[in-house]
């Protein structure tokens, strides 16, 4: 745990020489003492913080392993390749010594400590004003929660720093899990905090990439309507915060009704800095080498050129055949988002809900396309699951018509007359379900969504339930309740495996 929480883009020194010639500063290196000067500098570690989602073992578009290919909706039939780890994740037969999950780990108490170094920092500094000073302080809070949210729901219980790890002896204090209902309430704490900031309702009053009030309240919302769902303490109080968050920032919206935004404009590379469904993005340089998006060249099968020009050799994004059994007949989203490639080497369905065939991006497929991780689909649909828990179904019935009527289907009422349509979500939570799963399918929200709305018991009911001809080679009765959580990774643990116990089964 101890070198977890090192901040990678400054110089920090734990250790100690007794010759002097070795205890001169490095003139190019600069140590987090010296770095923190200026308001500029403070700007720069903020965007550092930013940078971390990017990474694929954090929030960024590489990182469906860690979601998605966790659920029903995609996953990987290639049993070999990587030494057959990436294939764990949807086989429910992930081991502790996973190195995938020691790199998502790693990663992510990267970017936390990256948040917290520059608020334990930032008194250093003098601001021209104390209201850019906070709204620094609350993009820097937005984002550790954002990360610790992430966490918590994947692996429970977690070690939780606050402050920036100056000593081994800190860290090793520090190296203990504390219980899920403490990391909420901090990243509660973070969340409440950065609202009471002078950051605008829209990343459009800010800059696109950058948080916002919107994006502040949804992820709030969605919190709250975690602990309303999921734990026993407190559950109407949550339910209620989690719709005055989610319908605060539903009410931040630019737009009137969503079906004033096609469903392909979302995702549209050319619209991406100006598309009002956007509340919060992960940013893509197009054409740039390094800071290029890959997730379009990566999705596309060998002898399609729908995603992009690179001319791909593999199999694309892989789609389970349970998610495309699941689009209604008349959904317009599943064209956009899925294509069947016939070649014979792939002879299956790929992703296509990511483009780009822009000069720009060019042969090499460098592409433009930003990872969303919030849009005011996901609000609505969060709002419609709050509401219907709170017993407000023709208010969740009318958002979710709302996001229905933009895929071209007819109204829950009418869908519900349908025998086959109330056959398989023959309630309201499953209607809703099913709708966030084919709009925000492999936007690495469909996990979240399963064990949010199901316990430990009822996950391994639902999977089980399910053909294992349309799951793929991942087999499905491997799945227990012990899957409701990822393992704490094995060098964790090992550090003491007392406090840092291990989850049950594993």
């Amino acid at each position: 745990m101890k070198k977890r929480y090192i901040i990678p883009f400054l110089l920090l020194s734990l250790g100690s020489c007794k010759q002097d010639f070795l205890n001169q500063e490095d003139p190019n290196a600069v140590t987090v003492e010296n770095y923190f000067r200026t308001e500029n500098d403070v700007r720069l570690a903020v965007n550092g913080i930013y940078q971390a989602l990017r990474s694929g073992n954090n929030l960024g578009e590489g990182s469906a392993l860690f979601s998605e290919e966790r659920s029903d909706n995609t996953g990987r039939d290639d049993n070999q390749s990587n030494a057959g780890e990436p294939f764990q994740f949807n086989d429910f037969s992930i081991l502790p010594s996973n190195s995938y999950l020691k790199s998502h780990w790693a990663n992510m108490y990267d970017g936390i400590s990256r948040s917290n170094t520059l608020l334990s920092r930032i008194d250093q500094v003098t601001f021209e004003t104390e209201a850019m000073k906070g709204r620094y302080m609350a993009e820097a809070k937005f984002l550790r929660a954002l990360m610790y949210f992430h966490m918590v729901r994947k692996f429970g219980d977690l070690p939780l720093s606050t402050v920036e790890i100056t000593t081994k002896q800190q860290a090793s204090e520090l190296a203990f899990r504390q219980p899920e209902s403490v990391i909420y309430t901090q990243i509660v704490k973070d969340l409440t905090e950065a609202l009471d900031s002078n950051l605008p309702n829209t990343q459009w009053e800010y800059a696109v990439g950058r948080t916002s009030k919107a994006a502040i309240n949804a992820i709030l919302g969605q919190v709250y309507l975690t602990m309303g769902a999921t734990m026993t303490e407190n559950k109407q109080a949550n339910l209620e915060k989690a719709e005055q968050h989610l319908t605060t920032a539903y009410g931040m919206r630019t737009f009137g009704k969503l079906t004033e935004i096609p469903y392909e404009q979302v995702f549209d590379v050319n619209q991406k800095m100006t598309c009002k469904e956007l509340i919060f993005q992960i940013q893509y340089l197009q054409g740039d080498q390094i800071y290029s998006s890959s997730i379009a060249r990566n999705n596309q099968a060998r002898g399609e050129t729908i995603n992009s020009r690179f001319p791909s050799t593999g199999l694309g994004g892989n789609v389970k055949m349970d998610l495309v059994k699941d689009y209604e007949a008349a959904d317009t989203r599943k064209d956009f988002s899925i294509r069947f490639a016939s070649s014979p080497q792939v002879n299956d369905w790929f992703i296509t809900k990511y483009r780009d065939n822009s000069d720009a991006a060019g042969s090499q497929g460098w592409g433009g396309n930003d990872f969303i991780l919030i849009r005011y689909a996901d609000v609505m649909l969060l709002l419609a699951e709050t509401k219907m828990h709170l017993g407000k179904d023709a208010e969740a019935i009318a958002l979710l018509d709302e996001v229905r009527e933009r895929a071209g289907l007819p109204s829950y009422a009418i869908s519900s007359a349908d025998a086959n349509y109330s056959s398989k979500y023959p309630t309201l939570k499953e209607a809703i379900l099913h709708e966030r799963r084919v709009e925000l399918a492999f936007e690495n929200h469909r996990w979240y969504d399963l064990i949010r709305n199901y316990n430990a018991e009822e996950l391994v009911t639902y999977f089980r339930s399910k053909s294992q001809a349309d799951y793929g080679n991942a087999q499905i009765s491997n799945i227990s309740t012990k899957d409701r959580y990822y393992p704490i990774p094995f060098d964790e643990y090992q550090l003491d495996p007392t406090r840092m116990y291990q989850n049950q089964g594993y």
